[in-house]
């Protein structure tokens, strides 16, 4: 396992979710009552903040996990699944770097 290529990815991987939580934060804004918008597109924009607020949650949630496996790269248990104690193929971990579970763990 190339840990370099690996840490490179979770690292690029927080920098696009960091952008990404801005993007939600900015669109899950409370919607100003003197905004003048009829109320079937106010019920629309409420539904759709709450949308947003919820992948505002999930990607709070995996960037808290590739901060956490960013600092256990170097330990010897990287890479290990934390249910069973087998290797986590390297292609899991390139495309989910937050992944702590092999696949048969994580369903």
């Amino acid at each position: 396992m190339d840990t370099l290529e690996i840490k490179k990815k979770i690292e690029s991987e927080i920098l696009k979710t960091e952008e990404i939580i801005l993007e939600y934060k900015e669109l899950s804004k409370p919607i100003a009552p003197e905004n003048a918008i009829g109320r079937i597109s106010r019920m629309d924009a409420i539904n759709n903040k709450s949308v947003t607020e919820a992948a505002l949650r999930q990607a709070m949630e995996k960037l808290s996990k590739l901060q956490y496996v960013l600092t256990k790269i170097d330990s010897k248990n990287f890479g290990v699944c934390l249910k069973c104690g087998q290797q986590i193929p390297v292609g899991r971990i390139l495309i989910r770097p937050e992944s702590t579970h092999c696949v048969n763990c994580a369903s």
